[in-house]
């Protein structure tokens, strides 16, 4: 059963795109290095200078939210075999 997060704003539910860019920006201390990445392709951490972000701006709402609260994951499923059953049969 796939376990991986769906990524939105936890406040809008916007959905960033591939495409989608933020700043490595003065606002936190250690920050400021100007460099321009997805956030989510190195979960909150910028390739620039090393400096993990706690709060991610929306590009959208454009509110901050703590950056792991971007993070949706599925329920736990109690019993992995009959998840699987299901999902292969297409039954939900």
């Amino acid at each position: 059963m796939n376990r991986e997060a769906h990524i939105h704003c936890p406040l809008c539910r916007w959905e960033p795109k591939a495409d989608s860019r933020w700043v490595c920006a003065p606002g936190e201390p250690g920050s400021g290095c100007r460099t321009v990445w997805n956030t989510f392709w190195t979960a909150g951490c910028c390739p620039g200078c090393g400096h993990f972000w706690s709060m991610t701006a929306c590009l959208s709402c454009q509110q901050s939210s703590p950056h792991e609260a971007w993070y949706h994951f599925p329920p736990p499923v109690a019993n992995v075999e009959e998840a699987e059953a299901k999902e292969e049969t297409g039954v939900v």
